[in-house]
């Protein structure tokens, strides 16, 4: 039986629901894994630091997707709610199709700007070609990734996170397949990393594209609709904590990078390339659970159902703090074997990486809350509130520590910067739940 989002959530309908889009991000995390581990294996340490050099471009250029993905959908799940299905199918589909407009013409700047961007990020020499193959190719096949967010949190508001699922495994294995084939099989290096990541992202975006615009018997479908600016600033506005944190990081990446090439060059670049890699298979359970949950909250506000609102937020935030204490025991007891995935070939790569993961490591015990936290007050249509938490966390105290804690700490200060910035976010995050409780009344 198909769970609704008009549902009473037990735990076990809670964790059923939101099964399938932490799935669909843990198989999300692992493709952008096998990419690292083809080019650190089979091309090498220079490659590997210039594909991590290039990549926070390339996600503050695909933000626009997570913006529209989360905002959209928040919007459309609370029309929903509101015994409005035409309506919510209107909003629905001037989304996908002015996201698909604009992110081809960012798109179409990053390509032509490839090389400044590259440069700009102090890439020279071979790092520097290598930066400039990636990012063409990366930046111009953007519109794709950027659908392909889209659609993932609008499968979870159609009420078919299992379509959402299953898309994510057939383009991460589209990925996987065409890495081992243009890396290992044919030596196209880097080039065929990217080719192998676009390629993946275009199934990840056409079957969804497909579906939607078919007869379906989902909540949503696809068709002509006009620009509603009122719906369009709507969106943006409670999206744009998602928009924060996806710029954030990209900026606050490029910043660890800095750091690092000046402490221990490229291998400092590498080792953080690595610890972020396993962190995306980390924090891809929370980002599953977020997307999962959130048009539930939004449709349960939507409807005034108050004793739900409170429901999902007790469990909810139990789940976070469970898991955050589960991660981060998993995360220091596994670091070796999971850093050898990559470094296993460079001992001096290894040993620093490895140092940095269990310095890393804590952070995942305050993770969970803060982006679920964000995450639900997106869902009740508070973009500032969401933005607040994203902007606080991602951006000020993440340069806040990594300027300040070098200093005294040497690299470990830099392993050290993001756990110390999610103990201050999560301050944040409990205080705006007891500043908003009686707005929303979820406890």
């Amino acid at each position: 039986m198909r769970i609704q989002l008009s549902d009473h959530f037990t735990y076990r309908r809670l964790l059923r629901f939101v099964a399938s889009p932490v799935l669909m991000m843990l198989c999300t995390s692992v493709y952008g894994i096998v990419d690292g581990f083809f080019v650190s294996n089979y091309v090498g340490k220079t490659p590997f630091a210039a594909v991590n050099l290039i990549i926070p471009i390339s996600m503050g250029i695909g933000s626009i997707g997570f913006l529209v993905g989360t905002g959209g959908s928040a919007v459309v799940s609370k029309t929903l709610g509101e015994g409005k299905p035409e309506l919510a199918n209107q909003y629905f589909s001037m989304l996908i199709w002015v996201s698909t407009l604009f992110s081809a013409a960012v798109s179409l700047l990053g390509l032509i700007f490839a090389p400044s961007i590259s440069r700009l990020l102090g890439a020279e020499g071979e790092l520097l070609n290598q930066c400039i193959i990636y990012g063409r190719i990366s930046f111009g096949t953007q519109t794709l990734f950027v659908l392909q967010s889209i659609f993932q949190n609008f499968f979870v508001t159609a009420e078919r996170p299992d379509l959402s699922l299953k898309t994510s495994v057939l383009a991460g294995l589209t990925n996987m397949v065409l890495d081992y084939l243009l890396i290992a099989v044919i030596p196209w290096g880097v080039a065929g990393a990217a080719i192998a990541t676009a390629l993946g992202q275009a199934v990840g975006a056409a079957i969804p594209l497909i579906y939607f615009t078919r007869k379906n018997d989902s909540l949503l479908r696809l068709s002509r609709a006009p620009v509603n600016w009122r719906i369009l600033w709507q969106v943006c506005t409670n999206g744009s904590s998602e928009l924060v944190t996806n710029i954030s990081i990209s900026v606050v990446n490029i910043l660890y990078n800095f750091q690092l090439m000046r402490i221990a060059g490229e291998d400092g670049v590498a080792a953080f390339g690595i610890i972020m890699y396993v962190n995306f298979m980390f924090m891809a359970i929370y980002l599953g659970y977020s997307i999962g949950s959130a048009p539930v909250i939004g449709y349960h506000y939507g409807a005034d159902n108050q004793e739900e609102l409170k429901n999902l937020f007790r469990k909810s935030l139990t789940l976070m703090v469970g898991t955050g204490v589960l991660m981060t025991l998993l995360a220091e007891l596994f670091s070796s074997p999971l850093v050898a995935i990559f470094a296993g070939y460079d001992l001096d790569l290894f040993t620093m990486t490895c140092r940095g993961f269990q310095l890393y490591a804590p952070a995942f015990l305050f993770m969970g809350v803060n982006v679920w936290g964000s995450s639900f007050f997106t869902a009740l249509n508070n973009g500032g509130v969401s933005a607040a938490i994203s902007f606080l966390r991602m951006f000020v105290f993440q340069i806040t520590t990594v300027l300040i804690l070098p200093v005294i700490l040497e690299i470990d200060g830099i392993w050290l910067a993001v756990a110390v910035a999610e103990l201050l976010a999560l301050l944040v995050t409990v205080f705006f739940f007891i500043w908003k409780r009686n707005t929303y009344h979820y406890f």
